[in-house]
């Protein structure tokens, strides 16, 4: 049986301002660097066999924290890179719904049908993610690690539990959360959803969903 453990990235300063990411290399802040030790002591007693990560360095560093204390490298993946938002990276939320309202609403209301402005399509971002996954799964057996970022694995979720894109804002996934599947049978089965109970020593206020 094989493990797929899904882990967003740890808190980043364009997080806390709501600031849209994308494939801005944007380090971890403090909270998030402590969000990325919590979480690897946390997952300590797991016998990973890989751990593959975006490039970008807010869930590279995360994922070099999760896999240090298993003697293992971690895997530097395209696949797992962040969704191209575009013209909308590096603007904030506000400024997005100022600047590109009739989008931003389409992406609230429609995600699946938003193309992002010079950016990908939710589509784009699940032909790379499911690729990846359907390779996993045939090169490994036990626990493997992805780290990436909320929109990859939201995306990711959906495909593994038979659901289209339009239901990606059915799915809340923080920062640091955990989100399990078991692939068994020829079947994904979720076992856990967006778990951050580990974070709870940090007593900091949670942030949306973005």
């Amino acid at each position: 049986m094989t493990t797929i453990m899904l882990v967003r990235h740890g808190n980043t300063d364009w997080n806390v301002q709501e600031i849209f990411r994308g494939r801005a290399d944007i380090p971890l802040n403090k909270t998030g660097t402590k969000q990325a030790n919590f979480l690897a002591k946390y997952l300590e007693p797991v016998a990973m066999k890989a751990v593959y990560s975006s490039p970008l360095k807010r869930a590279f560093e995360t994922a070099e924290i999760v896999a240090a204390p298993h003697h293992i490298d971690t895997v530097p993946c395209q696949e797992l890179i962040d969704c191209d938002f575009g013209k909308w990276q590096g603007l904030s939320h506000d400024t997005v719904k100022q600047i590109y309202g009739a989008v931003y609403s389409e992406w609230l209301n429609n995600p699946h049908l938003t193309k992002l402005p010079q950016g990908e399509t939710l589509d784009d971002v699940r032909k790379r993610v499911t690729r990846l996954a359907d390779q996993i799964i045939a090169q490994h057996t036990g626990a493997v690690v992805l780290v990436s970022h909320r929109v990859v694995h939201k995306v990711l979720i959906c495909a593994l539990l038979g659901l289209d894109n339009s239901h990606f804002w059915n799915i809340r996934l923080d920062t640091c959360g955990i989100t399990t599947f078991a692939y068994e049978k020829s079947e994904f089965v979720l076992v856990r959803h967006n778990d951050t109970s580990f974070l709870k020593p940090l007593q900091e206020t949670r942030l949306g969903d973005f």
